[in-house]
This record gives structure tokens, C-alpha cells and sequence, in this order.
């Protein structure tokens, strides 16, 4: 009796360890199905490639910011607002972002608001060095709807790639877009798939 259960109980050992194998080779393959998400591009007033016209705003703190022409470097606006999660979370993102990327790339934060509050989260997330700008002209002619949202724009002041960034992975996919020469990932892994 003893035996017998004692032989039971190493073949249902067993044949858990083989299940679980099984289970983990399924999450492995369906891993490597899914697809890395980039910024989700959301109804846009702009199209990829288009040169947005180019405004010269003022800065927080003073002085001006032009965003968009040809500048001869990119351009990152990151839309943010100081009452946003979300944005708060990925302030640091951006900033070193900014500084791994300062070779090639200048970045803007933009929002639309109360001055001193976007004042205090630059303050609070070490954005100092960072140009801010208020303008609601400039979050409607880029289509943003939801934050935070990134726009990137190429050297010559064409628009590269845009979105609704909620990640470092996001924010990244930005650069990989533009990189590649097109609209998001997306767009690149369904021109691939479409290619196979």
C-alpha cells in the first residue's frame, strides 16, 4: 500500500514537471509572437513627412523656443501636464533621454496651463535645463488629444514620428521610427509582415 502510493505520487510529480514545460515552451513561443508596441499614433491633424509650420513661442522662465523649421538637429516636443501620472512618471525618462541623445536631438517640454504649476514640476522633476513651453496652438496643430504625447521632428523640420507615449519602450520606438523612416513600429512591422 505504502509502495503503491509512493509510485503514484512520483508520477503525478512528473507529469506536473512535463507540464510545466509545456506551459513554459508555450509563453516562449507567444513571446516571441508579439510584437514590440511603439507610441500609439491617435487621429493626427499631420501626416508623417509633412513639414509642420514652424512656431516661435515663449519659453517659461523668458526667452523664446522655436518649435519646428529646419534647425539642422532633431527636435522632441514632449506634451506633459503637471496634474498627469503618467507624465510625471516619465519625466525622467525624458531627461535622460535628452541627455543620451544630446548629440543629435534637442528637446522642448509643452503643455498648456497654469505657468506656475509647470514652473514647480520642472523644479521638483530637474527639468531646468530642458526649454518649457505654454501654447495651446501648438498641442492642436500636432493633434494631441491625450498625454503624454511625443512628437518627433527630422532635422529639416519634417515631422519623423508621433504618439501617445506611456513608456520608456515608447518614447524609444520614437527614435527606432525615425531611424527606420517610417510613421511608428507599427507601420514598420506591417510593411514586413505585408513583405513576407
Amino acid at each position: 500500500m505504502m509502495l503503491t502510493s509512493q509510485i503514484l505520487l512520483w508520477v503525478a510529480v512528473v507529469v506536473l514537471a512535463l507540464l510545466v514545460a509545456a506551459l513554459a515552451r508555450q509563453v516562449g513561443i507567444l513571446h516571441e509572437r508579439i510584437a514590440p508596441a511603439g507610441a500609439l499614433t491617435l487621429h493626427q491633424n499631420v501626416a508623417v513627412g509633412e513639414v509642420p509650420t514652424a512656431l516661435e513661442l515663449k519659453a517659461v522662465g523668458g526667452g523664446s523656443v522655436t518649435v519646428g523649421g529646419p534647425r539642422g538637429r532633431s527636435q522632441l516636443v514632449f506634451f506633459a501636464a503637471p496634474d498627469c501620472p503618467m507624465c510625471k512618471s516619465l519625466l525622467p525618462v525624458l531627461r535622460s533621454s535628452a541627455k543620451a541623445e544630446a548629440d543629435w536631438l534637442d528637446v522642448v517640454v509643452a503643455g498648456d496651463g497654469n505657468e506656475a504649476a509647470y514652473r514647480a514640476m520642472a523644479d521638483q522633476h530637474g527639468l531646468g535645463d530642458l526649454p518649457m513651453v505654454l501654447s495651446e496652438a501648438l498641442g492642436r496643430s500636432f493633434g494631441v488629444s491625450k498625454l503624454p504625447y511625443a512628437v518627433l521632428l527630422d532635422q529639416d523640420g519634417r515631422l519623423a514620428s508621433l504618439g501617445l507615449v506611456n513608456s520608456r519602450e515608447h518614447l524609444e520606438s520614437l527614435f527606432e521610427a525615425k531611424e527606420r523612416g517610417v510613421a511608428s513600429i507599427q507601420d514598420f512591422l506591417a510593411r514586413r509582415s505585408g513583405s513576407l
